[in-house]
């Protein structure tokens, strides 16, 4: 079988509380051998632990940028404490998911820059990659990292120019391709899963969130009675299927490469002939 690994899944999420363990046996039945579960608030982060113990995965932990308007300054010292517990966890692969958020409105730019640039310290003095949320925010993301550089990590969900995936990939990241390279609308971000080096990247779902296109209903559909599908784990080789398409390559191939790729990227996660 082929096997994948899913760099980015909230499987902590509150979509998943009805049928969290069926959700996970699906997707490794799926072919999907292992998750990284990314924590967003410090009260989450001993869940996404122990959800990533139960099931033989990975866990992050970090303050996410939408969760910064209720994370309190004393929450970074918290993470610290956690991190350096856990240290000897080989669970324990980066910290994350942290970055910026520049599109959702409302938010306060310079939190969400206080909280990510102590964050990034942090994982500099415990020598851990990070997982980085970008949304409309590379840039800024870039100039920190350029002056506090990290172990790499990920982009999760990357969808910026050319010039900075290139930028993001010197600075020793992956780039995270998940549900939105299934529309064909996704033009540029198509293109960059079609032509960045196959060395820089892996897959990923963010379950539940980002849906594939076949997971997806408009709003007349819902207006009209039709469920939202929700996205889970085990959409992963079905997302990669269409990497593969656009890329020209073996789906196979694109396993072991994207597998391998994340194991490079995230500390201590499994390579692809661990499994």
């Amino acid at each position: 079988m082929t096997l994948w690994i899913d760099t980015h899944c909230h499987l902590d999420a509150a979509e998943f509380h009805p049928d969290r363990d069926a959700v996970r046996a699906a997707a490794r039945a799926a072919g999907v051998g292992h998750l990284v579960i990314p924590a967003v608030q410090r009260s989450d982060w001993r869940a996404v632990m122990a959800l990533a113990h139960r099931h033989g995965d990975s866990y992050a932990l970090g303050i996410h940028p939408l969760y910064t308007p209720q994370a309190q300054e004393g929450d970074v010292a918290a993470l610290r404490a956690l991190l350096q517990e856990a240290q000897g966890d080989p669970h324990l692969v980066a910290v994350g998911e942290i970055g910026l958020d520049f599109f959702v409105p409302g938010l306060d730019a310079q939190r969400q820059i206080w909280f990510y640039e102590q964050q990034v310290l942090l994982a500099r003095e415990l020598g851990l990659p990070v997982i980085l949320h970008v949304r409309k925010s590379s840039d800024r993301l870039l100039k920190t990292l350029r002056a506090s550089p990290v172990e790499g990590g990920i982009a999760h969900a990357f969808n910026g120019s050319w010039q900075q995936a290139q930028t993001f990939i010197e600075l020793g990241f992956k780039l995270g391709f998940g549900g939105a390279v299934t529309y064909e609308r996704a033009l540029k971000l198509r293109e960059l899963a079609r032509q960045l080096p196959l060395e820089s990247i892996v897959m990923e779902t963010d379950a539940p969130d980002i849906p594939p296109h076949w997971c997806y209903t408009t709003a007349e559909q819902r207006a009209q009675g039709q469920a939202q599908g929700r996205n889970s784990p085990g959409e992963l080789p079905r997302i990669a299927a269409t990497v593969a398409d656009l890329r020209g390559m073996d789906v196979q191939a694109l396993a072991e490469a994207t597998s391998q790729n994340a194991s490079k990227a995230l500390r201590g996660l499994p390579a692809f002939k661990a499994f």
